[in-house]
């Protein structure tokens, strides 16, 4: 049950109640939130929205059904159709848009929360990181995180709706495409404790550079709390120069060789990064005073197994270690936690098959986030093989960041390269370029960089010509943007492993 009456929802979102009878009045307590018809609860509340396609207004009637004792509408009962109307709703409160409700019940919802809230912002890896921090956590406390990406402006209010009074913490994850867009979820979570991963090209078609990312992700600074805490990847260029923020000394993260000073010392200590061989050293304090390691202190050493591949997987790990030592959690407890952490559908999910390993990072991509993905594709002792598509909303750098990346591949050492979509023309010709200019594969054949316009285009050499592109026991790294539906590829590839 939610710590709020449908007095309190009204009053929030400055809706005009109608209680109808049944079973709740206005002070009736609500059992849950919900934009979604199918996930109804007894007693709890059903916000309609209007979508492209489908129009929630539609299943009010069925949510009360399923014992809803509230919707939240747009609509007037006789404004969504006789038939619906037929059928009777309940007490209802009427709004003029579902969506601004849906924020400000969240942002008084908060307010009435007593849990703590991490929140996770940054260009790359915020989703790996929301996992590893609430894993560890999970060690000492009851949390509560974000499920899958729900990262935005319709996802936070959910997720802190989702807060109950059982739950100590809960991690945030808190995702934006433009300004002032961060400081709504800020108003909306006023984090406790805010992380920033790292300040990479992503949405510049909106933000325009990389200091344009860094303001926009620092408003999620502006409603925290005052006796907050912040912590910050200290190998980040933009981040590691933020030395004082609202009066907040910041902590840092890294691996050892960040440009921060007072970088918590994490050092790997095994650079079998490959499969789940990844472990990790840290200076931790032998002392409760909440407070970052500098290099050389006294400290405990820490070994971490980390099971997920890749170096920017151990600085996630570090990232964890970091907010956890800020709930004095014990380096037993951080080392439990991490390696407990199993891969996100997605995201660096390594797949082993019958005739090759599968790198499933498709979910989203930007320059830094495939660079990491190469890099952790040049470990395998195997033929590696990169199927790249665009990098969506880069602005007006597209087509240089598209070729840095073609480079980038080609001096890693990949053996065959295929890019798919209009950008990844580019990074294709970046990769010619490189392959005839020294690069790390210099006597890369040509055969082996290939350009598709489409997906489909790829899906039908595949089906012809696997054997030469693929051979057996290659490894193979699935990157390119959400909307360039490259889990068909995946798919594709799962189906064809016979």
């Amino acid at each position: 049950m939610m710590d709020l009456t449908i007095r309190e929802i009204a009053q929030a979102c400055g809706g005009q109640l109608v209680l109808q009878g049944g079973k709740a009045d206005g002070d009736s307590y609500v059992g849950s939130v919900v934009i979604d018809s199918r996930l109804v609860e007894e007693n709890g509340v059903f916000l309609a929205t209007v979508g492209e396609r489908v129009d929630g207004h539609d299943f009010i009637s069925a949510a009360f059904a399923k014992g809803a004792i509230l919707a939240i509408t747009q609509k007037r009962p006789e404004e969504v159709g006789e038939a619906q109307k037929a059928e009777g709703w309940g007490n209802y409160i009427l709004v003029e848009d579902s969506l601004q409700a849906l924020k400000e019940i969240a942002e008084a919802y908060r307010k009435k929360l007593s849990a703590k809230i991490i929140g996770i912002t940054g260009s790359v890896g915020k989703t790996s990181t929301k996992e590893f921090i609430a894993g560890v956590l999970a060690e000492k406390y009851h949390v509560l995180k974000t499920e899958g990406n729900f990262n935005n402006e319709i996802g936070v209010p959910l997720t802190l709706l989702r807060i109950r009074r059982e739950h100590e913490l809960a991690v945030v994850e808190m995702g934006i495409s433009e300004f002032g867009e961060m400081h709504r979820l800020s108003k909306m979570a006023r984090p406790d404790v805010c992380v920033i991963t790292n300040i990479g090209q992503s949405h510049l078609n909106n933000l325009k550079d990389r200091d344009g990312i860094l303001r926009a992700k620092s408003e999620i600074f502006d409603f925290m709390a005052e006796d907050g805490e912040i912590c910050l990847n200290g190998e980040d260029d933009k981040l590691s120069g933020l030395r004082e923020i609202k009066g907040h000394k910041p902590h840092f993260f890294g691996l050892g060789s960040s440009p921060a000073q007072e970088v918590a010392a994490v050092d790997i200590v095994s650079r079998g990064l490959w499969g789940s061989d990844a472990t990790l050293q840290m200076k931790m304090p032998q002392t409760d005073q909440k407070q970052e390691v500098a290099p050389g202190s006294d400290s405990q050493a820490l070994s971490i197994h980390v099971p997920q591949p890749g170096r920017h997987m151990v600085l996630n790990a570090a990232a964890a270690a970091c907010v956890a030592r800020l709930f004095e959690l014990t380096g037993e407890q951080i080392a439990a936690g991490i390696g407990k952490v199993a891969a996100v559908d997605g995201r660096t999910h390594i797949i082993p098959c019958a005739q090759y390993t599968i790198i499933d990072d498709c979910y989203n991509a930007n320059p830094a986030s495939v660079k990491a993905a190469l890099d952790l594709l040049a470990m395998a002792d195997t033929w590696k093989v990169a199927i790249l598509g665009d990098m969506l909303n880069l602005g007006e750098n597209s087509h240089k960041l598209h070729e840095e990346v073609g480079r980038v591949a080609v001096e890693s050492g990949i053996d065959c390269i295929l890019c798919v979509g209009e950008e990844s023309l580019y990074m294709y010709q970046g990769a010619i370029e490189a392959s005839g200019t020294g690069g790390g594969c210099m006597d890369m054949p040509d055969a082996h960089i290939q350009h598709f316009a489409h997906r489909k285009a790829l899906l039908e050499l595949l089906t012809t010509d696997k054997a030469s592109l693929l051979p057996e026991g290659c490894t193979i790294l699935i990157k390119a943007s959400h909307d360039m539906g490259f889990a068909q590829v995946l798919a594709f590839l799962q189906d064809r492993d016979v």
